[in-house]
């Protein structure tokens, strides 16, 4: 008598999903190190050390070690472990280390400059937008532009629709380079309250206007004018929004 064939069906079992330990260990080893808890040169506490700290497995702490080396934070060196890298291989623009570098003291060094390289490339690709936009973008412009306009009495939908309103704009500029640096800019950066601020109702009155001006000069295609009121508007959306320096304190 033959034997009925195995039931090969797999079994349906609730998947179980683990808690992101790694990525809490991540974060707060990231904080610290960006902080200064672990100068460069140092090495960080032995795996059983944060075992112990963390409340959680070798393998957790192998992964997260792992990924703070994907950052540029530290490197494993033999015979000293795992060490601390010196900044200029960080990964400025990853979102951890931004936002740790957004809570240190100098932190208005790393503010400023981000504004510095946005002003830069914004100013170029309104100019070159000015010069390249088609009628469907110019359209497209315009309706943001309106969009906006109904929208002054809602910080967050407008903040949602200035960031789309500048993208118009870098589509425009046939800029691709520039397009994706400052996408990463406003992407990663766009999440630290220090970076965006609290706008109010007049500033974004203030800042309304500045898109109006922006956009005239762009449908104008006038490349002298676009790139000037791009450079007025972001330098004095940031003069207003800009957090007090920690030295004057």
């Amino acid at each position: 008598m033959s034997k009925p064939f195995a039931d090969t069906t797999p079994v349906s079992r609730p998947h179980r999903r683990r808690p992101p330990l790694a990525e809490a260990v991540v974060q707060s080893l990231a904080t610290a190190i960006v902080l200064g808890k672990y100068p460069p040169g140092t090495a960080l506490p032995s795996a059983g050390e944060l075992c112990e700290q963390y409340e959680v497995s070798r393998t957790v702490i192998r992964e997260a070690t792992t990924t703070l080396a994907e950052k540029g934070l530290v490197a494993t060196r033999q015979g000293w472990g795992t060490v601390v890298l010196d900044q200029d291989q960080w990964s400025l623009l990853d979102p951890l280390i931004l936002d740790a570098l957004f809570q240190r003291k100098d932190r208005l060094v790393f503010l400023d400059n981000l504004i510095e390289i946005r002003t830069t490339l914004e100013c170029t690709m309104a100019a070159r937008a000015a010069q390249h936009i088609d009628e469907a973008q110019a359209a497209a412009l315009s309706a943001k532009l309106d969009e906006l306009a109904s929208l002054r009495g809602d910080v967050v939908a407008y903040s949602r629709a200035d960031i789309q309103f500048h993208e118009i704009i870098h589509r425009a500029s046939q800029d691709a380079f520039g397009r994706a640096i400052v996408s990463s800019i406003q992407g990663k950066a766009v999440r630290s309250p220090q970076y965006s601020g609290s706008p109010s109702r007049k500033d974004l009155e203030l800042t309304h206007q500045a898109h109006a001006r922006i956009a005239a000069a762009v449908l104008a295609g006038d490349s002298d004018a676009a790139a000037h009121e791009m450079r007025e508007h972001i330098t004095s959306s940031w003069a207003r929004r800009r957090p007090a320096d920690p030295s004057d304190a």
